[in-house]
């Protein structure tokens, strides 16, 4: 089992930036000298701070990171904010109220930086007690692989603990713990955090066999490269003093900075929704379906979300109520769908009431669509990397939607290439990406979707 202190390691980094944030805050509050300049700047700098370090990346300060890129974080995220700061005041009057006090700034960036220096020197002699460590394994038998042994037994202060040396070179017999299956099968016996391999120690499939167990087993990863190794776009270059190591891109939504930006653009979006459309549609749509057929008006059917977290994802009722709404999607001239019906699944209306689902944090606005839990259940064990989808939350629209992959499931090629886009828009999600598929999706519902029944 994982130690407790290993388990809450995570929230150092959300610790720091709250840190930062109030203390930002109390400076602002100590020499504003009206209170609402103080609310009015505090907002801006809370803003303009946190928008600032995601892009400057002035928080991915990993246990290796030397404190010379933590010089050049500091540059980089004082540049910004200090330019930022002070156009604050040719913006707003109010500003020129406190603008003779513009040592405000440097009370500022002196206390970032001093936290920023002391919670780094502090984690490394928290970590050389032996605390907040991981545990590492090496596949190798190069001299580059034996050379990180050395640094993560002697650099304490990284805080990782070496747990075995596996290699299929039987001369190593003294050196290794294993070959490199049993070292697999002790990393997950064994709760291991990090899988280090030299690249020429491996063949490409033994590589593959690695990388794919890591994924499923959620270690991460690392690559030892040779010296002359051409860098894949898809792998960062890290040092350990001056061994280089490859490290695979964390894909987006592995970031908490992509969950906190798509969330802010979901809940905002879903409310400029409700309150300007759904507002006065939503009772038009209600006497419509009412007049045309009996039931309720909303249909509400369990559906999976993110981590196979279920919810009831609501729609607008287009079928009369029927036993097998929950076993069999809709088809093509299906006569379960009511004369109203026809239009609003033609038009995608009943899907308006999801926007309360996205407001409620059980889907995005962009998302994998959620399948009926009779469609997982059989998909699950027919489509490789499905359940990946579950790894994000569900949307309203989603890519393989907007490429033409929506509606009924014909045969096997419609649910692998949905699958294969809705994977692809995981590993390549962007804000640009969201508002291109929201765009397609406005622009299909005026003009109408030949799966759209």
């Amino acid at each position: 089992m994982k130690t407790k202190i290993k388990k809450y390691s995570h929230l150092i980094k959300p610790l720091i930036i709250l840190f930062d944030i109030i203390f930002i805050n109390l400076i602002l509050y100590y020499f504003s000298s009206k209170e609402s300049l103080g609310l009015h700047l505090s907002g801006y700098c809370t803003i303009l701070w946190l928008t600032t370090s995601y892009f400057t990346k002035f928080y991915n300060v990993y246990r290796y990171t030397h404190i010379l890129r933590i010089l050049s974080l500091l540059g980089g995220q004082f540049f910004i904010f200090i330019i930022a700061f002070f156009a604050y005041f040719s913006i707003f009057k109010e500003g020129e109220v406190i603008s003779k006090q513009s040592n405000i700034v440097y009370f500022i960036l002196l206390g970032i930086s001093i936290t920023k220096f002391f919670s780094f020197f502090l984690l490394k002699i928290y970590r050389s007690s032996g605390k907040n460590f991981r545990t590492v394994i090496v596949i190798g038998d190069s001299n580059s692989a034996q050379e990180i042994v050395s640094v993560f037994n002697e650099e304490q202060y990284l805080g990782y603990r070496f747990r075995g040396y596996f290699s299929d070179n039987e001369k190593l017999l003294k050196e290794r713990s294993g070959n490199i299956n049993e070292g697999l099968i002790f990393s997950r016996e064994n709760n291991i955090d990090e899988i280090y391999c030299e690249v020429n120690s491996v063949d490409p499939p033994q590589l593959k066999e690695i990388i794919d167990f890591s994924n499923e087993n959620k270690i991460e990863f690392r690559l030892i490269p040779e010296n002359k190794a051409i860098y894949s776009k898809n792998f960062t270059k890290e040092y350990f003093g001056t061994i280089p190591i490859l490290k695979p891109k964390k894909l987006p939504f592995e970031m908490i900075e992509t969950h906190f930006v798509k969330r802010c653009f979901d809940i905002v979006f879903s409310m400029l929704v409700i309150t300007l459309l759904l507002s006065w549609l939503l009772p038009i749509l209600w006497i419509v379906v009412k007049i045309d057929s009996r039931g309720p008006f909303l249909f509400k059917q369990i559906r999976d979300g993110i981590n196979g977290n279920q919810f009831y994802c609501f729609k607008v009722r287009s079928m009369n109520e029927n036993a097998a709404s929950d076993k069999i999607s809709a088809v093509k001239n299906d006569e379960r769908i009511t004369k109203i019906g026809h239009f609003l699944r033609r038009t995608s209306l009943d899907e308006l009431p999801q926007f309360f689902n996205v407001l409620l944090g059980d889907m995005s606005i962009v998302g994998p669509r959620p399948h009926m839990n009779i469609q997982t259940k059989k998909y699950i064990t027919e489509i490789d990397n499905y359940l990946r989808r579950n790894s994000v939350k569900p949307g309203i629209t989603g890519l393989a939607q907007v490429s033409g992959y929506r509606g009924e499931v014909k045969i096997t090629s419609d649910i692998v290439n949905r699958v294969r886009l809705d994977i692809f828009y995981i590993e390549n999600w962007s804000f640009l990406l969201d508002l291109k598929i929201i765009s397609l999706t406005v622009f299909h519902m005026l003009k109408g979707q030949e799966k759209a029944y």
